[in-house]
């Protein structure tokens, strides 16, 4: 039975706040909270094979220590570093 599309967004909001590194528990982790239900499905699809990806890699990408590999460049990843640029705001 496929994954009821409540679930599967919350089973996303838990793993991005619960990586195993801090600064990418923080800006992923943020990220979702703010912006996971406005989500399309394909970027939800998205979402979810940026999680696959190693924290390092993550945070090197979102902050701009390494360049996005091409598979990579879409509009979800765009969305994360625009977040991570914005005023902190709880």
């Amino acid at each position: 039975m496929p994954e009821s599309t409540d679930i599967r967004r919350k089973r996303l909001l838990f793993r991005s706040n619960h990586r195993g590194m801090r600064e990418i528990d923080v800006l992923v982790g943020g990220f979702a909270r703010r912006h996971l239900d406005d989500l399309d499905d394909q970027q939800v699809i998205r979402f979810e094979a940026l999680l696959e990806e190693s924290d390092h890699d993550l945070f090197n990408w979102i902050t701009g220590k390494k360049a996005l590999p091409e598979g990579l460049d879409h509009d979800l990843i765009k969305l994360i570093i625009k977040f991570k640029n914005e005023p902190y705001q709880p």
